[in-house]
């Protein structure tokens, strides 16, 4: 699904190095996880990955499914099932959730050649997949994220995440800022998604989020690159120990 060799990467203005060299490959039907120390450079990978400006690509490629991602525009990346759900979603005031939605999805099954989905058929689906989050009629009114707490700006993505069907899925720290229940649902909802035809790349600090979304494979990154890769045990050693011996083992 998910295909990443040798990746260096900088930040633009500061011509400063942040990936050096990820190897990576997410297959169909799995769920990765990455943990790492602060600045080693994990949601910079989830952003050049999702085609976010103001970095520069020096080596390296990253294909999806066998098609160059780099050479595509953010939304071309997206219409070609990349998502990603950010540890910090931003407000859009002015702007209806549903309304969000709604474009959101008609405009990737147009760019896929798609039929678009009628008012009708996108109601019905929307609430259905609203109700397994705990998201109201309200939310779904209410401008995208805005006055939204912690928990329900996380649900929300998930949510446009279940409406997007995409192929491959990056959630960047999105247990950050939630608290337990808010998390379960999270996970809930990144579960029902799980199938034989997705991918799932999960960034995160802390084992706690891994007890509800059960990774095939754990990665730890440190400074710029993928260090040891190892099961869901691995995550747990991290929790025990930190990162120092894991470190110093493959220093």
């Amino acid at each position: 699904m998910l295909n990443i060799k040798n990746l260096h990467v900088s930040l633009e203005e500061e011509d400063k190095q942040i990936l050096k060299g990820v190897d990576l490959t997410v297959e169909a039907g799995k769920v990765h996880a990455i943990m790492g120390p602060n600045g080693s450079g994990k949601s910079t990978l989830s952003y050049v990955l999702s085609g976010k400006g103001g970095y520069v690509v020096a080596d390296g490629s990253a294909d999806m499914e066998g098609v160059d991602l780099l050479d595509m525009e953010p939304e071309e990346r997206a219409a070609a099932g990349l998502f990603l759900a950010f540890q910090y979603p931003v407000e859009i005031p002015g702007v209806g959730n549903m309304t969000f939605l709604r474009t959101a999805v008609n405009s990737q099954r147009k760019a896929r050649g798609e039929d678009e989905m009628s008012a009708t058929e996108f109601l019905k689906v929307v609430r259905e997949r609203a109700k397994s989050l705990k998201i109201d009629a309200d939310m779904l009114k209410r401008p995208v994220n805005v006055g939204f707490s912690g928990g329900e700006k996380k649900r929300n993505e998930i949510l446009q995440m279940a409406m997007l069907e995409p192929k491959m899925c990056i959630l960047d720290e999105t247990d950050s800022g939630l608290d337990v229940d808010a998390m379960k649902l999270v996970a809930e909802g990144v579960n029902a998604l799980r199938s034989e035809g997705r991918g799932f790349l999960v960034i995160t600090h802390y084992q706690r989020l891994l007890d509800h979304i059960k990774p095939d494979y754990v990665h730890i990154m440190a400074n710029g690159r993928i260090v040891k890769t190892g099961g869901p045990e691995l995550a747990l050693e991290v929790e025990q120990n930190g990162y120092a011996d894991i470190l110093a083992e493959v220093a």
